[in-house]
């Protein structure tokens, strides 16, 4: 049998685990219940990965985000590792043939989403699906006291009593210890081994700048700072124009959020891993399961609301080791905005009523109907429609996920799905007419089964592979069978979607647990509260700081953050001062001379301690500086 190391360096080709992925793998070998505490970069997934090779059956992952979802498994199988993920485009009978296939063993992981796990159908596969270990990914959207609180992972823990001797890791890179113990709770993890990675980073010095032009200040760092970087900002349109502004100073950047179109997200974030494009300018739609390790830099236009979504971003930088940079730009302006938040993202109840109600009016959904179903959602036609504020409408819609009455997915791919309406005497027709359509029929005929009596999603990536043709060739035949009459086709889509969890109900009777939204709200403004503190550090280390905030209070001083580095510049020794005052003595032995011949002739030693010197003998009435700049011994 093989062991942990040799699975690491089979598929991963890593010689060492590091920090404490080997003790958290034992456990999980023991079929103990673990929550895994892993910083930003710490390799939380091969901790669940790695037990699960060495395990008999499939592996379920719980995750919320579709993106990471969608990147893990195409890791996994680039690896040769078999993987799948269900998600909102694929059909009942889709999703069925893709459960017969993990109770038949043809996949190792399984990913899916909280919400998918209370299906019917899913429930009615579960039994049968040999799991041999549950892995929850952002285990903090277990707890409502977090700040990314999804209703749904409250009944993860239903699992465990149809799966009672499967264990079960939670994973998350940003708990505080109020979390910590909120997910064992919720989760319903027996005697849990909990491993906590130091929230150290000796290689990231943080920095904070109150400034009034931000370009300038962002454009300055990177002229000094070599190497990539990430910068993030709140708005879509904010990373158009500044990725623009850092063009026209020569720095090669680009611009991406969660409005593009999937095949311009993918090349933008492509040409960014492979070094073509310097800075990438993003929303936080951008980062979660890129696996970059050489960024230098990471910077932020836009104070977080939180420290564990700033430490979370900021991580992305310097996961090689290297020294890097997390550097967070602000005016005073953004310092009101954010004290003003806790309001904005906590509507009144009258508030979030009026939406709910607008809501099914746009998407036409009747009280009493709609759970279980997605429909697309273009929030900026609905909130020109009903006249509303799209912060607003995102805060309420945020409200409504944490209530259990909905989920909002900025971005779902729709799959491209086929069916055959031509009869097979058609098909021989155009077999001796057209070729190479001919060749595309065949191809899907022996790909996809059913695809004569349903619809069926196909992927035009693997027909591109398996026809040696672009995906841009595929999808022109794939039109022209259609203009023939030979095969219905739904194109591929992404849209926004929103999925009613529950069926819709009046407005008037939403229920809303009331008392736990006002604890929601006061624990909201207890981390912009910290936040806030982050920004006016004068005295604490910043990596200190977010340290102590997630429960680390072994951490030391950094010395490198700008914080430290003040208080380095700042502290003269007594022997720097004795030193210094027996060469200005030296220098001074005719009586006078300069301050620049001075700083020139001590250039092996700190301007500012120079002059801290040079002010403290003036004090002393030693020498005098006059304005001229020349220095005359008293």
């Amino acid at each position: 049998m093989s062991s942990p190391q040799q699975i690491l360096k089979q598929y991963w080709q890593h010689d060492k685990f590091r920090g404490n992925q080997a003790e958290i793998i034992d456990a999980v070998l023991q079929k103990k219940d673990v929550l895994a505490l892993l910083p930003t970069g710490g390799g939380k997934s091969i901790c669940f990965q790695v037990p699960a090779m060495l395990m008999d059956g499939v592996c379920i992952v719980i995750s919320p985000l579709i993106a990471l979802m969608k990147d893990q498994v195409e890791n996994l199988t680039n690896k040769g590792i078999s993987a799948v993920f269900l998600h909102g485009g694929l059909s009942q009978t889709e999703v069925q043939d893709v459960l017969e296939d993990v109770v038949s063993g043809v996949y190792k992981f399984l990913y899916l989403s909280p919400e998918r796990l209370e299906t019917n159908l899913f429930r009615a596969y579960l039994i049968q699906l040999n799991c041999c270990l549950i892995a929850v990914d952002e285990a903090h959207c277990v707890s409502q006291w977090g700040y990314d609180f999804r209703q749904p992972y409250l009944r993860i823990a239903n699992i465990k009593y149809e799966l009672k001797q499967v264990p079960m890791i939670a994973l998350t890179a940003s708990a505080t210890p109020l979390v910590q113990d909120d997910i064992i709770d919720k989760l319903k993890l027996r005697n849990a081994a909990v491993f906590r990675q130091s929230f150290e980073r000796a290689n990231l010095s943080y920095s904070a700048f109150a400034v009034d032009s931000k370009i300038n200040k962002a454009a300055e760092i990177l002229k000094n700072v070599p190497g990539s970087s990430i910068i993030y900002c709140r708005s879509r349109n904010q990373t158009k124009e500044i990725a623009n502004l850092l063009s026209l100073q020569n720095i090669a950047a680009d611009y991406y959020h969660a409005g593009l179109l999937q095949e311009e997200r993918n090349s933008k974030q492509q040409a960014w891993v492979n070094n073509k494009i310097r800075v990438i300018v993003c929303t936080n739609a951008f980062g979660m399961g890129i696996d970059k390790p050489d960024v230098r830099t990471v910077m932020h236009f836009d104070i977080p609301d939180c420290l564990e979504s700033y430490y979370q971003e900021a991580g992305r930088a310097g996961r090689d080791g290297k020294k890097s940079y997390a550097v967070l730009l602000y005016d005073e302006y953004e310092v009101t905005k954010l004290e003003m938040m806790p309001d904005l993202r906590f509507p009144s109840f009258d508030e979030i009523k009026k939406v709910y109600q607008a809501l099914a009016d746009y998407l036409n959904i009747p009280v009493g109907t709609g759970e279980g179903m997605f429909y697309d959602f273009d929030i900026s036609t609905f909130v020109k429609n009903f006249k509303l504020k799209t912060q607003l409408v995102i805060a309420i819609l945020g409200a409504l996920q944490q209530e259990g009455h909905l989920a909002f997915n900025e971005n779902v791919l729709l799959p491209t799905k086929v069916m055959f309406t031509a009869s097979k005497a058609v098909l021989e027709e155009l077999e001796m007419a057209h070729p190479q359509l001919d060749i595309v029929v065949k191809c899907l005929l022996r790909t996809y089964g059913g695809i004569y009596d349903s619809y069926i999603s196909i992927s035009e990536k693997q027909m591109a592979r398996k026809l040696r043709m672009t995906e841009a060739m595929v999808e022109e035949k794939l039109l022209q069978l259609r203009s023939f009459g030979i095969i219905s086709l739904s194109p591929h889509k992404e849209t926004p979607q929103i999925q009613y969890l529950l069926n819709r109900a009046p407005a008037n009777y939403l229920i809303i647990n009331h008392e736990a939204y006002a604890e929601r709200k006061r624990l909201y403004k207890e981390r912009v509260d910290k936040m806030l503190a982050y920004l006016s550090l004068t005295n604490q280390c910043r990596g200190q700081f977010i340290a102590f905030y997630f429960g680390d209070k072994e951490a030391k001083p950094c010395g490198i953050c700008d914080v430290c580095l003040n208080k380095k510049k700042k502290k003269t020794s007594v022997d720097d001062i004795a030193a210094i005052h027996e060469e200005v003595n030296d220098y001074l032995q005719k009586g006078s001379g300069s301050v620049k011949e001075l700083l020139e002739q001590l250039a092996f030693v700190s301007k500012d301690k120079v002059w801290e010197v040079l002010q403290l003998l003036q004090d002393q009435n030693k020498i005098l500086i006059g304005d001229d700049g020349m220095i005359t011994k008293r």
